[in-house]
């Protein structure tokens, strides 16, 4: 479960070994300055919490300012925990880079999804829509259709599949594979593609 925070940059494409074009997400992972170190004596696990990207200290609030101060480390926009089975190596104040990960090896990645607002059923679960498209039928094409029974039950069923909002949920993709490494400028490619729109902060775990 050990990983590190990144920063979603954008999709393009490279050619592999044998000419075939592979889709691939740029990620700058990285890099990101070890603020605490949790330990089994003192926490009851292992873990190292982490920083990445900048922050004014005025834009902070109070607790996570001195949080900062009492470990003397510089202030950092986000904070997140990751299960290191080893983290002697690790001390306050270290940076975690791209280097972190290697070509080849599978990572996940978990990030929060693209909002889209509130949408009908067609966008949001697939649905065809009811009735023709002539006849007076024009005012039932995205219309969800009927959603419960008369007298019995008389309700409607829980986890009928309606209009709602759409997106802005923690999505979690597996087995993606690191294609490249850019340790120079922080930078990895992934196989395929990541949850969240450009810019947006993405975990990268590795498995």
């Amino acid at each position: 479960m050990s990983g590190i925070l990144g920063r979603k940059i954008g999709m393009s494409s490279i050619y592999g070994e044998k000419g075939r074009m592979i889709p691939v997400t740029a990620i700058q992972a990285g890099p990101c300055k070890i603020v605490t170190i949790k330990t089994k004596e003192k926490d009851g696990y292992e873990a190292l919490q982490i920083g990445f990207g900048t922050r004014k200290e005025k834009n902070l609030t109070k607790p996570i300012l001195g949080h900062f101060k009492k470990n003397n480390v510089e202030s950092t926009a986000y904070l997140k925990e990751f299960l290191f089975d080893e983290i002697s190596e690790y001390k306050v104040g270290d940076e975690i880079k791209a280097d972190f990960f290697k070509e080849g090896e599978k990572i996940k990645v978990r990030a929060k999804s693209k909002g889209k607002g509130f949408q009908g059923v067609i966008k949001r679960h697939g649905f065809k829509g009811v009735g023709g498209a002539t006849h007076g039928q024009s005012d039932r094409l995205r219309a969800p259709g009927s959603i419960g029974q008369s007298s019995d039950p008389s309700r409607v069923w829980k986890g009928m599949r309606m209009a709602g909002r759409t997106g802005g949920k923690n999505i979690t993709v597996s087995n993606l594979e690191v294609i490249k490494v850019i340790p120079e400028e922080n930078l990895i490619l992934v196989n395929g593609s990541v949850p969240g729109p450009i810019n947006s902060i993405v975990e990268l775990i590795k498995l």
